[in-house]
């Protein structure tokens, strides 16, 4: 490893809050994307992900490509899969990256430490140590054991908008347009309208 990339992972991890394979696998995706598309971390709205799962790898596409929720350039879509799509506004450029990697839910000992643990068992220090184990390989694999990456022809989602905030009829509370319900001719929010 690199020094770079030495540092690269320390302040991701500090960002993320611990070290796992989920953070180990977005990292590695994270950084292949980049160098993929050619791309740096953005200070805006160039580099887009659209990531398909919220899991710990999010965390770190975030911090390393700089795609935030806050921003509108990182896209959720809650499909359970471990595939990431970026996209280049720059250049066009766009990748399809998806998890390749069997060494973690595969490996025996983890379904027999799950196995374990679903029976009450405290197992968490045998946990911790079997996920920083494969957060390590994760991390010292070669991309093609944890990868497949393609080029990605369609176009990036739009950009982020800002839109008009509006109160909610029945709470008080503001929320954004776009999101809002209508109820016997008044305009209320999401969590409103879904209590009936």
């Amino acid at each position: 490893m690199s020094h770079q990339f030495d540092d690269d992972l320390r302040e991701t991890i500090q960002f993320h809050g611990h070290l796992c394979p989920g953070l180990a696998l977005g990292y590695r995706v994270a950084k292949a994307a980049l160098r993929e598309l050619d791309a740096e971390r953005p200070g805006d709205e160039e580099l887009v992900a659209v990531v398909e799962n919220d899991s710990c790898a999010v965390d770190a596409i975030q911090f390393i490509t700089g795609c935030t929720f806050g921003k509108g350039n990182l896209v959720f879509r809650d499909y359970g899969k471990h595939v990431y799509t970026f996209h280049n506004r720059r250049t066009g450029a766009a990748v399809r990256i998806s998890e390749d990697y069997q060494g973690f839910r595969n490996d025996p000992r983890y379904r027999e430490l799950r196995k374990r643990m679903d029976t009450g068992e405290n197992v968490s220090r045998e946990m911790q140590a079997f996920k920083m184990e494969k957060a390590s390989a994760i991390l010292s694999a070669e991309e093609a054991e944890l990868m497949r990456i393609t080029a990605v022809t369609a176009p990036p989602p739009s950009e982020a908008r800002i839109r008009q905030s509006v109160l909610c009829s029945i709470c008080g509370e503001r929320f954004m347009e776009t999101r809002g319900r209508e109820l016997q001719g008044r305009i209320i929010c999401i969590p409103c309208s879904e209590k009936g």
